[in-house]
């Protein structure tokens, strides 16, 4: 039978791993075993962000709404009530985006939804 040697697979395995490690502070980025750690937290943590960033961008639409709508003189709370009253579908990314790059826009529907309320 002959000798199967593994060094290649081996070598590859570890280049590829510390590949993915590079940019890590000190050790974690050269060393095998620290990098291979340091992987797995990092693979946890994109894990996990991958959906708190779905929550974070929900929260600074309300946020960015809000602050817009309050120098109209209304609040979060009572114009969604008023959008809903009205059967006005718009998303919160799309009202951010319309409060934040067309401010003018944004005061003539906010203004237009409460005068008819």
């Amino acid at each position: 039978m002959t000798r199967i040697k593994r060094g290649v697979a081996a070598h590859k395995r570890r280049k590829n791993l510390l590949k993915r490690a590079k940019g890590f502070d000190n050790r974690r980025s050269t060393n095998f075993p620290l990098a291979r750690e340091a992987l797995l937290h990092a693979d946890t943590y994109a894990y996990r962000d991958r959906r708190n960033k779905k929550r974070d961008f929900r929260a600074l639409w309300l946020i960015r709404t809000n602050a817009a709508l309050r120098e109209n003189g209304t609040t979060w709370s009572k114009f969604a009530g008023l959008m809903k009253k009205n059967n006005i579908q718009i998303n919160r990314k799309m009202l951010a985006e319309l409060a934040v790059k067309h401010p003018d826009e944004f005061d003539t529907m906010v203004k237009g939804l409460v005068k008819t309320n």
